[in-house]
């Protein structure tokens, strides 16, 4: 069954602004911080889009550590660390949890997800009586396929639903597809009682009906349709009449 405002894991998000030291300095100097007081997460799906620069990750990596993940991604247990490079905007978030609780968490980061295979290597490689890691992402090396297929896997069989589940840039590796057959699995996940907040630059993705898309710009964060958002309006462009955009592109 579908979450709804009353029974959705994470309803709200605000900035501590008066504790923030100055809005010069990262991350507080980004587009994102501008005029931002508040955001309302929608019970199943909430996307953050923007182009390059605008804060999209980083604002999620702070959801995401405010809420307890490794900063590299995967479940609420992984605790490693390859290169410490996340910011420290989670001290200044604060999250409005509703009264359900996930039963299943992950924080999936495509530029570090290699780090979080190797670290499931290492894991398993210890002596242990239980079940092996790898066995909840299909039970083969995420090493020994490629980087979609390695997405996916995590999509497919680690996502178990009632799910509490921070994508960010997940179709860095999809074909085109394999994002439409994620879209497939989202919807399963949020009939099955799943919540998600996902940083995508994908019009694909962007399309799960009845979501919320906050695009950020230079002028801070505001909530629009699909047929409004700088992505998809390009891509349009690009298939109706890709000859004069790509006249005007190539222009000296």
């Amino acid at each position: 069954m579908k979450l709804s405002h009353d029974t959705q894991y994470i309803r709200k998000m605000t900035l501590k602004r008066d504790q923030i030291p100055s809005f010069k300095q990262f991350p507080f100097n980004l587009p994102v911080m501008k005029n931002f007081n508040e955001l309302y997460f929608h019970p199943n799906v909430t996307y953050i889009i923007g182009e390059n620069g605008m804060g999209k990750s980083t604002l999620l990596e702070g959801i995401a550590i405010a809420l307890g993940f490794n900063p590299e991604g995967g479940t609420l247990n992984f605790n490693f660390s390859s290169y410490d490079s996340h910011s420290e905007l989670h001290h200044y978030l604060r999250l409005i949890k509703g009264v359900e609780r996930a039963k299943d968490n992950f924080f999936f980061r495509a530029e570090t997800f290699y780090n979080v295979a190797s670290n499931i290597e290492e894991m398993d490689s210890e002596p242990s009586f239980g079940a092996k890691i790898i066995d909840s992402f299909g039970g083969r090396s995420l090493h020994e396929q490629s980087h979609g297929e390695s997405f996916f896997a995590a999509f497919t069989e680690r996502f178990r639903g009632h799910g509490l589940y921070i994508l960010d840039e997940p179709e860095a590796a999809l074909s085109p597809l394999r994002q439409l057959s994620m879209l497939a699995r989202i919807n399963e996940l949020v009939n099955q009682g799943s919540q998600f907040i996902i940083s995508t630059h994908s019009p694909i993705l962007m399309a799960y009906p009845d979501a919320k898309i906050i695009e950020l710009t230079e002028s801070g964060m505001t909530e629009a349709r699909l047929e409004d958002t700088g992505h998809y309006s390009l891509m349009k462009q690009f298939i109706e009449d890709r000859e004069r955009l790509l006249v005007h592109l190539f222009e000296e």
